[in-house]
């Protein structure tokens, strides 16, 4: 039987934002979000060389977000909970009020 470790909320909470704050594992979340997906073709799909997209995974699993199951010699990713699927739609859906004061994009248009 796999040892499951409880976690306190806010820690769940941090978890969920440290995958978050970065682009490409945002868009793995979504992707995923959609359906299970395998290592290439979530490569393929977000636009990022497979060994990058294995640290990113490795990422997300180390928060407990998404789960490998084994197929034969394939390995496909899904949300480790139907929640966090909710979650992603819950925040997609959300406006922001942004102060320009307070928030100013960098070259690539990210708040600093």
């Amino acid at each position: 039987m796999l040892a499951v470790d409880t976690i306190s909320r806010s820690e769940v909470l941090a978890r969920f934002g440290h995958a978050l704050s970065d682009p490409t594992r945002t868009q793995v979340m979504l992707v995923l979000h959609e359906g299970p997906s395998y290592p290439a073709d979530l490569a393929e799909r977000i636009g990022v060389s497979r060994q990058s997209l294995s640290n990113h995974l490795a990422c997300l699993r180390g928060c407990g977000l998404v789960v490998a199951e084994p197929e034969g010699r394939r390995t496909r990713y899904e949300l480790a909970d139907q929640s966090l699927g909710t979650a992603l739609t819950e925040l997609l859906n959300v406006v922001l009020a942004v102060d320009p004061a307070c928030c100013r994009p960098d070259a690539t248009g990210e708040c600093k």
